[in-house]
């Protein structure tokens, strides 16, 4: 079956790579099999997560759509965002499912939309703020090249306004660094990309909006758009509607408003000065418990910024501030030595995740496990009877962490078994550690950048990659 899967892939494979002569347009679904989708990796498209499954705010509304058509989802990924269009206009996707903004281009209709961004202009902090259109006159103003630069500007810059148009399909990152760097003066950054990649860039901040609104919505290849258009309004209808899309915003974006600058920074500072002293350590820890190694580093940054010698008041002491208690049982012989604490820590979260009932999936599995780690698992048990009483999921981690300020409620928390908890440190734990581990991971991929360049067709879990065209 396994062998089948793989033929049936590289099959698909083969109708990408024709580049003698055009590739056969994907059938309609009306005509039979999969929808298919084009996407990018990227913080708000598509991206792995700690277990290496696919997974992204984008990826989880083009499954959900898959599902709602009746049909299994393809991804076919592509380097950047100014490959996107290309594939659509080649007929070799449906869709693309990469927070795009509406445009006038051949061969393509766009859906109905889903989601409003502005796009911001940034600056350095510490350096005069600019206020409106006319302070960016004789100023280095870096954007990525598109055809809405003009609307920001309504027309053109102002006079002596050196607009930096980097290529389009410049990562959004990329251009946040021309201004840390000092290359640029300012940038316009759409405002979701912004506040997802901040956290990589903590000088930098918003000054204000610029040019109109604007609104995500997907684009179809026009062969198909008549027939998938109507069912994709009928879909955003309803997970409008329902709470759906609000509970997806919230799931990939909601911890990332909650960093700040100086979080960010510490912590940059100390991968730098740090880390590489501890990364063996890490590794090491992840072949014993078989958790990603970033994770740990995560959850010990923000236990002790990764400090071994750290002790608390109530008396946990170490890199991942472990209990007397704990350290016993997971056989640490020196809470203060930074290779037997991480070890203990990655053991113990190791552990605290196995006991979370099997039917709850990742990433949510994961975050319950972390605030077990902060509070202890009978709090996380309580908590999830109390959302249950609430009339929410108890096992779905946003659901959850409604409930947790509850803990502290003198109303509330004398009717749980364990009683009286700060809940509200352990939503601060969790987001903490959720942003760290997301900036650890981006900077680690820079010191191995690993696959570049060409497509990737993802069937389920398989992926293959595909030469450039």
């Amino acid at each position: 079956m396994k062998a089948l899967a793989h033929a049936l892939v590289f099959a698909c494979l083969a109708l990408l790579c024709a580049c003698e002569k055009p590739a056969r347009p994907i059938p309609s679904l009306k005509d039979g099999g999969n929808l298919v989708v084009v996407t990018f990796n990227g913080p708000v498209t598509y991206f792995e997560d700690a277990q290496g499954n696919p997974t992204g705010f984008e990826y989880d509304l083009a499954r959900m759509f898959g599902e709602e058509v009746g049909r299994k989802v393809d991804f076919v990924l592509v380097e950047n965002a100014s490959k996107v269009f290309p594939v659509l206009q080649d007929r070799q996707a449906h869709f693309a499912a990469a927070a795009q903004v509406q445009e006038s281009l051949a061969g393509i209709v766009f859906g109905p939309p889903y989601f409003d961004v502005t796009h911001q202009v940034i600056f350095r902090a510490g350096e005069a703020k600019p206020k409106t259109r006319s302070d960016l006159v004789g100023k280095r103003v870096a954007a990525i090249a598109s055809s809405r630069v003009d609307d920001y500007f309504a027309g053109k810059p102002p006079t002596g306004t050196q607009l930096i148009n980097l290529p389009e399909g410049t990562p959004p990152d990329e251009l946040l660094e021309w201004v840390d760097r000092g290359d640029a003066d300012y940038a316009i950054v759409d405002s979701l990309l912004f506040s997802t990649g901040r956290k990589f860039h903590p000088e930098l901040e918003f000054a204000f909006t610029i040019g109109k609104p604007q609104q995500y919505a997907w684009p179809f290849a026009a062969s198909y758009a008549d027939e998938l258009i109507p069912k994709a309004k009928v879909f955003f209808e309803r997970i409008k509607r329902d709470g759906t899309l609000k509970h997806l915003v919230e799931k990939y974006f909601a911890h990332v408003s909650r960093m700040s600058a100086i979080d960010a920074g510490t912590l940059l500072e100390r991968v730098v000065t740090l880390l590489p002293g501890l990364r063996g350590h890490f590794h090491k820890a992840q072949d014993a418990s078989g958790i990603d190694w970033r994770m740990i580093a995560a959850i010990g940054y923000q236990e002790s910024h990764w400090d071994p010698l750290a002790t608390s008041p109530t008396g946990v002491r170490g890199l991942m501030m472990l209990t007397e208690d704990t350290a016993t049982r997971m056989k640490v012989k020196d809470r203060l030595d930074a290779r037997d604490s991480i070890l203990g820590g990655a053991l113990y979260f190791a552990q605290l995740r196995a006991l979370v009932p099997a039917r709850i999936k990742e990433p949510d599995r994961t975050w319950f496990a972390l605030a077990a780690y902060n509070m202890g698992y009978g709090h996380l048990e309580d908590v999830r009877i109390l959302a249950q009483r609430m009339k929410l999921d108890p096992d779905d981690w946003l659901s959850v962490r409604k409930a947790l300020p509850m803990l502290s409620d003198p109303e509330i928390y004398p009717t749980l078994k364990h009683g009286y908890s700060r809940g509200y440190e352990t939503m601060q734990f969790v987001d903490n550690v959720r942003n760290y581990y997301d900036i650890i991971s981006k900077l680690e991929a820079r010191r191995d950048p690993g696959l570049a360049g060409g497509a990737i067709l993802v069937q389920g879990s398989s992926k293959a990659t595909v030469p450039p065209r």
